[in-house]
């Protein structure tokens, strides 16, 4: 157990009593161990599932931003509910047969112990990695390296940072070799709407690869459920920025031939603050839901999109546009482009 984790940082307290009491498809893996105060604080992985190279994968992550502490909460209770089922629930044994599921709960311990949205070093993790913006990123949001004392600020240009390196190394082993993978990446504090982002941040002009799959997997997600909220669309319609993780690692990707679509999940605070503007007095007030009972509603909310995001993943063979790609793709330039 964690050296006084409990009154550190709840989060990771509850990680690690879901390791501890575990079962043993439950495969864990330390990828690294950050400095905080007196002590050194862990990044887990986890893995449920097939571990084989031949089988999809999806990577469910959360917690690179420090003040961002819901992100981290989605990912651990979609794990709770996972690991309750398991003993039970034929559908999810069948499932856990057919592919894995990763997860990342909480990249960024020290941020998130400090109450900071960048790393123990000042650095943020979403601005950290090494490429760069081709039409220019927005200015100090963008990334920056004028001075660790401000929000954004990249880091080295030669070196990532241990957090987001462990990350990356992680990736490319575990999810490069396979057939398919999504990712998911939980992220809170943009509008009032709940957004799901895919690549590119460093560019507005240029779409990703593989745009025909990505609007493929809006259509079956509007389809599948039709009620759902979700906005579904390129990050650089709102902004541009260096360093993006997800940028770096889905061009690393293509360089593998490796079909990995990672999405990140804005979840709308705005809307939580609207309901509750007192909340802006709490450092955590523009990331987080704050009110007990908004909490549980933010965490059964995305369960849906998790199964979905599964489905999608362990039959990708059915979805993924092989004869009218060209028709695709040019339905979603017209929509996002």
């Amino acid at each position: 157990m964690l050296p006084d984790s409990d009154t550190l940082l709840p989060e990771l307290a509850q990680l690690q009593q879901i390791i501890d009491q575990a079962p043993p498809q439950l495969q864990v893996e330390q990828l690294a161990a950050v400095p905080h105060m007196t002590q050194q604080l862990p990044v887990y992985a986890l893995a449920l599932g097939n571990r084989s190279a031949a089988a999809p994968a999806l990577l469910l992550v959360g917690g690179v931003h420090g003040l961002e502490r819901i992100g981290t909460q989605v990912v651990l209770a979609y794990l709770q509910t996972l690991l309750s089922r398991l003993p039970w629930d034929l559908c999810l044994q069948h499932t856990l047969q057919q592919c894995c599921i990763y997860f990342i709960p909480l990249v960024n311990p020290a941020g998130m112990a400090n109450g900071w949205r960048a790393n123990g070093n000042s650095v943020d993790l979403m601005r950290n990695a090494p490429v760069e913006c081709t039409e220019g990123a927005a200015w100090l949001v963008g990334g920056q390296r004028i001075s660790r004392a401000i929000p954004w600020h990249r880091g080295r240009s030669d070196k990532m940072e241990t957090e987001s390196r462990a990350v990356a190394d992680f990736v490319r082993r575990e999810l490069f070799a396979r057939p398919f993978s999504l990712v998911l990446d939980c992220h809170s504090g943009f509008g009032t709407t709940d957004r799901l982002w895919f690549p590119y941040a460093k560019s507005r002009r240029q779409p990703i690869t593989h745009l025909a799959e990505m609007y493929r997997l809006r259509q079956l997600l509007a389809h599948t459920y039709p009620h759902q909220n979700y906005i579904f669309e390129p990050q650089s319609q709102h902004y541009l920025c260096h360093g993006d993780l997800w940028d770096y690692l889905y061009d690393s990707a293509l360089a593998h031939n490796s079909t990995m679509l990672p999405l990140t999940l804005e979840m709308g605070s705005w809307n939580w603050v609207r309901k509750n503007p007192f909340q802006l007095l709490s450092s955590l007030g523009m990331f987080h839901p704050v009110k007990p009972h908004r909490v549980k509603r933010v965490l059964r909310s995305h369960l849906i999109l998790i199964n979905f995001l599964i489905n999608a993943t362990m039959s990708y063979q059915n979805w993924l546009p092989l004869v009218n790609k060209d028709q695709l793709h040019t339905e979603a330039m017209r929509l996002w482009y």
